[in-house]
């Protein structure tokens, strides 16, 4: 049972799935309201603002910024899930 689906999704809310990202396949089919990485590293990215980006992350965080697409070059963070509102 889903307690929140008479409600409207909204990106200060509860995220609705947690998709894999697969590195520069092509822009998220869901627009990314955050990113999850298990294992930190490097993480370049491209955000809906088409800003491209290059971020240090430790493990674990998730990190409240709405991104298209995650890139290979300059990614060397690991197990990135992209939190959406599908």
């Amino acid at each position: 049972m889903n307690p929140f689906s008479s409600h409207a999704p909204a990106l200060s809310g509860p995220a609705t799935d947690a998709l894999p990202v697969t590195l520069d396949a092509a822009d998220l089919a869901h627009g990314a309201i955050g990113l999850h990485v298990e294992t930190g590293g490097t993480l370049g990215l491209d955000t809906v603002a088409d800003g491209t980006r290059s971020l240090a992350v430790a493990d674990n965080p998730i990190l409240p910024l709405a991104a298209r697409r995650v890139r290979a070059t300059g990614t060397t963070a690991q197990g990135i899930h992209a939190p959406v509102l599908a």
